[in-house]
């Protein structure tokens, strides 16, 4: 929990609230991809990328 703090303590300081987007994108991606292996939804997945 301490490098989520001072991730939003570094983007609150530097004004760089346009990587909270890019992070939430990345860490969406990454459950997508690590719930669904092995599933069979896999396949459909992979057409996304």
């Amino acid at each position: 929990m301490e490098f989520l703090q001072e991730l939003w303590m570094f983007m609150k300081v530097r004004k760089k609230f346009w990587l909270l987007p890019l992070l939430l994108v990345l860490l969406v991606f990454g459950a997508l991809i690590v719930l669904t292996q092995g599933s069979a939804v896999a396949p459909f997945i992979y057409t996304l990328f």
